[in-house]
């Protein structure tokens, strides 16, 4: 059964080719990982910024991203926001990302409630997805502001600092909650134009740390990068590998890594708000070294890696996560009896009118998307509500599935910015089935494939 949804004016999605990554919502500073326990995955960690804000206080929370092939990437939706950490109350910007015994971490940087000092926080999650559970903040830690947390091959945890031209390190204790003090030092005199954003990597047996800077005090910034034989250095300053180019935002920020064999540097720049550097987007090149080991400059393109005409993002959103991701669960309960769901998950017992889950989608554009919900309903059919911003659907209707299937729904027009995807049970119309909703996906469409 396929229904057509019409809810909002669509404009045309923009379509780099390869760059931006990510052209389904605004997104800057990220932090790429492979995962030790699965090698065949890249994840992408990101700060977002809202659509027509153009200021930065309006940062409030990050999502991450997964791709098997460069190509078909999921946005797992907002896996921490700043209503989620106790201790702050602002300015989410930066963030990095750590596999570390067994658990999964998020190390962010917010302000202090009534301080208005940036801090470096550190949330965990038993899953690369999240969502993402705040531990509080790194003590011995001052003004934390874009911190990167580095694990060494032998396990040891460094965290890595900057801020309006200095750059700091240290290594952390074993709980990633305080520094060794006497590891503690300054970057600065180290890093020539340093300004913030320091990211470390390591490639045969040396230490590389980039970082955008100022040259001198010149917006916009460009990236450069220094090399070291110790994760603290002393590091020996080598040059600029992104220097200006169209379209970049005032800041920079990213992180490299390797991928399938190949080394790949992600970055941002302003390309998908058309110039406005408070709405950001997310690029990637491939990183290359001469015979010495110097970086080759990047030059930004529209082709960017090449893989493919262009990158499509699907929003897969986990029906379980309810308050931690946005959304809501109201007179509903989180149940595993079903077996193979996705997620920790999936949300049943709408046992009463009303009764509902709620899944919050961010997109940067007014744009077209497929809506696919996966869901079961063992002991018949279901007739359920559906309610998307403001426009409310009636009768869709979830044919007997004793296993988790997906259903389309056919196309929904997205706002841009936050959009409110709604399951409720309807109070008109009797229902037979217990319908459990594992996760809805939104598939990105482009105006050519209509």
């Amino acid at each position: 059964m396929k229904n057509i949804i019409t809810l909002f004016l669509c404009f045309t999605v923009m379509s780099f080719a390869q760059n931006p990554i990510f052209t389904s919502v605004f997104t800057a500073d990220p932090s790429p990982h492979v995962w030790p326990n699965n090698p065949d995955k890249l994840w992408v960690y990101t700060s977002h910024d809202e659509p027509g804000s153009n200021n930065h206080y309006g940062m409030t929370g990050y999502h991450a991203f997964s791709t098997t092939d460069m190509v078909n990437w999921t946005d797992h939706g907002r896996i921490l926001h700043l209503e989620n950490v106790d201790w702050a109350e602002s300015h989410a910007w930066a963030m990095d990302a750590a596999y570390y015994r067994g658990n999964y971490y998020l190390i962010y940087c917010m302000k202090e409630a009534g301080i208005g000092l940036f801090r470096t926080g550190i949330a965990r999650s038993d899953r690369p997805e999240g969502p993402f559970t705040d531990l509080g903040y790194v003590k011995g830690v001052e003004f934390g502001q874009d911190p990167a947390l580095f694990i060494d091959d032998d396990g040891t945890p460094y965290l890595f600092w900057g801020h309006d031209r200095h750059c700091y390190g240290a290594e952390l204790n074993k709980d990633l909650m305080s520094i060794k003090k006497e590891t503690y030092i300054e970057l600065t005199p180290q890093l020539k134009y340093v300004f913030e954003g320091p990211w470390v990597h390591k490639r045969n047996g040396k230490y590389y740390l980039t970082y955008p800077g100022l040259t001198p005090r010149r917006w916009p910034e460009k990236m450069f990068y220094a090399v070291a034989d110790k994760p603290l250095g002393s590091y020996e300053f080598k040059g600029v590998f992104i220097d200006d180019f169209k379209g970049q935002s005032g800041t920079n920020h990213g992180g490299t890594v390797t991928y399938k064999g190949k080394d790949i540097m992600f970055y941002h720049s302003a390309w998908l708000s058309g110039g406005l550097s408070e709405t950001r987007s997310v690029m990637a090149d491939y990183l290359k070294y001469d015979k010495d080991g110097n970086i080759l400059p990047i030059v930004p393109s529209k082709k960017g890696l090449g893989n493919a005409k262009r990158t499509r993002t699907t929003l897969k959103l986990e029906a379980e996560n309810g308050f931690a991701a946005g959304g809501e669960l109201y007179n509903v309960i989180v149940d595993t009896w079903i077996k193979d769901f996705s997620g920790r998950g999936y949300v049943t017992n709408f046992d009463n009118p009303y009764d509902h889950v709620s899944i919050l989608a961010q997109v940067a554009k007014p744009a077209k998307y497929r809506f696919k919900v996966r869901y079961a309903s063992p002991d018949g059919e279901s007739n359920h509500n559906i309610l998307i911003n403001s426009h409310l659907y009636r009768e869709f209707k979830f044919p007997q599935s004793k296993e988790f299937t997906e259903i389309d729904f056919g196309i929904v027009n997205l706002k841009a910015g936050d959009n409110l995807v709604r399951i409720f049970r309807s109070d008109w119309k009797p229902t037979k089935g217990d319908l459990a909703i594992d996760y809805i996906k939104l598939e990105q469409v482009f105006e050519d494939e209509l």
